[in-house]
């Protein structure tokens, strides 16, 4: 359970940088950080649940 908080952590302050830097109006600049916190989550979990499937040797 912690691995999946620490990830959660990554993605929010990864996002919130993303955000900051980005270039657009402020409503822009937050709807590109939670699509990014989003995406890191998503992408995360679904490769998580790909690598589950593959045997350890």
């Amino acid at each position: 359970m912690i691995h999946f908080i620490y990830l959660v952590l990554f993605a929010f302050f990864v996002a919130v940088a993303f955000g900051v830097f980005a270039v657009g109006t402020t409503k822009e600049r937050i709807w590109y950080a939670g699509k990014t916190f989003l995406q890191f989550l998503i992408i995360s979990l679904v490769l998580a649940w790909i690598l589950y499937f593959i045997p350890p040797n």
